[in-house]
């Protein structure tokens, strides 16, 4: 089940009133957009994004659960990158607030079959949608050490990306590394060297050794952090004055790019990033590393 992140703190900020319009740009399991529907009823309307085909038909079942009415609803499967040409074909306005979620949902990392996951065995692909040609194997099994060590540190963060980087062209050698279980035993490889570890899975707490080069490959594939400028730039266009702009990042380099976006475009409503609670945490561990910025655009000069 899909649990949506910071849903209290996003609806109060964000402050969705009764037939004002919205847009979820990454609809993902609908429970943020379904809390907007709620509070923009009755004639609100809500445009949701998604590359997803699967993302329309789940927000379509949430709303017959409540009564919603499916013509407030308009479903685009598309990048958010595309929000201007989004908006302009499906006639969308006025825009009063924007979401941006960019973590991927349970249901996408649980039934997706994208190889998001490294609990479970799957082809290394992790493209949304599969609207692109380049998958995750064709980077673990073609690029160069200095290329996959610049990911996993840019990216991910890994402090052990030289050794990773190095243990997966040694690896390949031998044969392509096509699944994810392949791949997470060569980083658990690399970090029981590094940590003088018999033990399986080498390390005392925090986040599994996978998660990082896991989630560098997936910024890679989807070019996620150049899709993140280009939505946060239509939203200048696309908001009306005094419309509000809510983003939920999970990795540094998202946040900075939503920061300094925000500081050099809107006026900023939050002036440190909003975290989950401990309770928030305990029942969904995947919102860990969220943070919500929200901020206004402003009337025109």
């Amino acid at each position: 089940m899909h649990v949506p992140v910071i849903l209290r703190e996003a609806m109060e900020w964000l402050d969705p009133k009764p037939n004002q319009n919205f847009i979820d740009c990454t609809l993902g399991g609908g429970g943020h957009a379904i809390e907007i529907l709620r509070r923009t009823g009755p004639a609100g309307k809500l445009l949701g994004i998604d590359l997803d085909k699967g993302a329309g038909a789940r927000l379509q079942s949430l709303i017959k659960k409540e009564g919603i009415g499916s013509e407030r609803i308009i479903f685009a499967n598309d990048n958010f990158r595309n929000l201007l040409e989004i908006v302009r074909r499906n006639n969308f306005e006025p825009v009063h607030g924007v979401l941006l979620d960019l973590g991927f949902s349970s249901i996408e990392l649980e039934e997706g079959g994208l190889g998001l996951s490294f609990q479970k065995d799957e082809p290394l692909d992790m493209r949304f949608g599969r609207h692109n040609d380049l998958t995750a194997a064709e980077i673990v099994n073609t690029w160069n050490t200095e290329e996959l060590e610049s990911i996993f540190r840019k990216y991910g963060e890994e402090k052990f990306s030289k050794l990773i980087a190095e243990k997966i062209i040694k690896a390949r050698r031998g044969q392509k590394i096509l699944t994810t279980l392949a791949l997470r035993d060569i980083i658990l490889e690399a970090y029981r060297e590094k940590l003088h570890s018999a033990r399986e899975i080498p390390w005392i707490g925090g986040i599994h050794p996978a998660t990082r080069v896991f989630q560098a490959l997936r910024i890679a594939v989807n070019d996620e952090l150049v899709a993140l400028k280009e939505v946060l730039q239509a939203t200048k266009e696309v908001l009306t004055p005094g419309g509000r702009l809510a983003v939920i990042s999970f990795h540094s380099g998202e946040d900075r790019i939503v920061k300094h976006f925000f500081k050099e475009n809107f006026k900023v409503l939050t002036k440190k990033p909003i975290i989950p609670g401990e309770e928030e945490i305990c029942q969904n561990p995947r919102a860990r590393s969220a943070k919500l910025r929200v901020a206004e655009k402003q009337n025109a000069k």
